[in-house]
C-alpha cells in the first residue's frame, strides 16, 4: 500500500459504515487523488475487521494495468459472470473509477436487482450522476462528495496539534500546497513536481478527453483565469472578450462549455448569486472557486495570489465539506460573501483577510434584519471577539474548533 494511503480519514468512513446493507448504491466522488480509492480500500478493510470473507468482497479499479482495457458493458458482465460463480451469500462489490467503462449503469442497476450485494462506487466526473444513471437508479443511490484533505485532516496527518504553536505555520503550508493525501506527506522539494502532475492529469484526463478538446491552449488559459479571479463574479463572454485581447480566439459558447467540463471534473466549483431582496437567483453570472489551493497554485505557474480571495476559497470549500449549500449572497447594491443553508439551518458568512479600522466587514451582514447566524472570518488575530453583536473568527479557530463533517 501506497504511504499517502494510511492517512485515515474516519469521518467520511462513518459516512459508508451507515449505508452498509442498506437498498442503496453508495457512490463516491470528488476530484482525482483526493482520497476516493483510499477510502473505498478503508470500507473493504473494515468489512473484513467485522468478519466478512475476502472472498465474498469484489473489488475492481478500473484504473489499474489489467482492467484498462475494460472499456465496455459486454466486457464488464463477462467479469461479473466469472467471479459471481464462486460466491456463496451476501456479497460486497466495490468498484473504483466505474466511469471509465460504457455502459456500466445498466450492469449495476442488474446486480442491484437480481443479486443479494451491497454496492459503491467512486468516479471522478459529475455527469456520472445525470443521464442513464439518474434513470435507472432515481432514489437508489447516495452521494459521498469527498474533497482533498480539509485543514484539520492536513493537521492530523501532520502530527500536529490543533492547540499547538504549530498551527499558524502550518496553516501558511496548507494555504500554499493544499490538502491533497499525496501533497500533504511530501517533502517540500517535490510538492510542486506533484500538484502539477495532479493539474495536469485532471485536466488531461477528466475535461480534455471527456470535451474532445485537442487544443489545450484555451482551457489552460481559462483554468488559470478562474484562479485569478477567485471570488469574482464571473461571465463567459467577458471572459471571452478578455482571451480575445491576448490573441486567443474564442466565443463564449466555448467558454461556457468548457466550464461545465471543469465543473465535472470537480476542479472547480460554481455558486451561483442570490438575491436576497428578490428572494430568487439571479442569471447574471456566478463564482469559481478550486477544490483545492495546491491546484490554484499550478494553474498560475506557482504565481502568489489576492490573500483574501484565497481566504475566501478555503471558506467555501470547508463550507461544501461540512455539508452546507452555499451560495453567493446580493442585498441591493450590497454582497454577502456566503449564504450556507444545510437542512433548516442557515449562516450569512462574511471573510476577509483582514478588518479595516472602521470595521465596516459587518455592514453588510447588519442589513439583513432575519435572525439566522451571522460571522465574520478573518485571518488575523484582534483583541475584540464580536462587532455589532456579529462573532469574528479567526480561519484557523474556525477550522479547526468547527467540526469538519455535519451529516445530512
Amino acid at each position: 500500500m501506497a504511504q499517502f494511503e494510511v492517512i485515515e480519514r474516519p469521518a467520511l468512513l462513518k459516512q459508508l459504515i451507515e449505508f452498509k446493507d442498506h437498498d442503496l448504491i453508495k457512490i463516491i466522488t470528488g476530484v482525482r487523488r483526493s482520497g476516493k480509492s483510499v477510502l473505498l480500500m478503508m470500507y473493504r478493510d473494515w468489512l473484513i475487521d467485522q468478519g466478512i470473507s475476502a472472498d465474498n468482497i469484489i473489488y475492481l479499479n478500473f484504473e489499474d494495468y489489467e482492467l484498462q482495457t475494460v472499456k465496455d458493458e459486454e466486457q464488464l458482465r463477462a467479469i461479473f459472470d466469472q467471479k459471481l460463480n464462486d460466491i456463496k451469500g451476501r456479497f460486497y462489490i466495490l468498484l473504483d473509477e466505474i466511469q471509465n467503462v460504457a455502459g456500466w449503469q445498466r450492469v449495476v442497476n442488474g446486480l442491484r436487482v437480481s443479486f443479494d450485494c451491497d454496492l459503491t462506487i467512486t468516479g471522478s466526473n459529475a455527469q456520472m450522476l445525470s443521464g442513464e444513471l439518474a434513470t435507472l437508479l432515481a432514489g437508489r443511490y447516495v452521494e459521498i462528495p469527498i474533497y482533498p484533505l480539509s485543514f484539520s485532516e492536513f493537521l492530523t496527518a501532520k502530527k500536529i496539534s490543533a492547540d499547538s504553536r504549530q498551527v499558524d505555520q502550518a496553516f501558511i503550508e496548507y494555504e500554499k500546497y493544499g490538502g491533497f493525501p499525496a501533497v500533504v506527506i511530501a517533502n517540500e522539494q517535490v510538492k510542486d513536481q506533484i500538484l502539477k502532475g495532479i493539474y495536469d492529469t485532471v485536466l488531461l484526463n477528466d475535461v480534455s478527453m471527456r470535451g474532445n478538446i485537442r487544443d489545450l491552449t484555451v482551457l489552460r488559459a481559462l483554468t488559470g483565469f478562474l484562479s485569478d479571479n477567485t471570488g469574482q463574479l464571473i461571465q463567459p463572454t467577458r471572459i471571452a472578450n478578455t482571451m480575445k485581447s491576448e490573441g486567443l480566439d474564442v466565443s463564449p459558447h466555448t467558454i461556457t462549455r468548457y466550464l461545465t467540463l471543469l465543473e465535472n471534473a470537480f476542479l472547480f466549483y460554481r455558486s451561483r448569486q442570490y438575491d436576497l431582496r428578490g428572494r430568487e437567483y439571479l442569471r447574471t453570472a456566478g463564482k469559481y472557486y478550486v477544490v483545492d489551493p495546491g491546484l490554484r497554485r499550478s494553474a498560475v505557474d506557482r504565481r502568489p495570489g489576492n490573500y483574501s480571495n484565497q481566504l475566501e476559497n478555503i471558506v467555501y470549500v470547508e463550507l461544501l465539506r461540512r455539508n452546507y449549500i452555499v451560495d453567493v449572497g446580493k442585498f441591493d447594491s450590497k454582497e454577502i460573501d456566503f449564504i450556507a443553508r444545510r437542512s433548516d439551518e442557515l449562516m450569512y458568512v462574511q471573510v476577509s483577510y483582514e478588518l479595516p479600522e472602521n470595521k465596516h466587514e459587518t455592514d453588510n451582514l447588519l442589513k439583513i434584519k432575519d435572525n439566522y447566524q451571522k460571522i465574520v472570518i478573518t485571518q488575523h488575530y484582534y483583541e475584540f471577539k464580536e462587532i455589532d453583536g456579529i462573532p469574528v473568527i479567526n480561519v484557523v479557530d474556525w477550522l479547526t474548533k468547527e467540526p469538519n463533517i455535519q451529516f445530512k
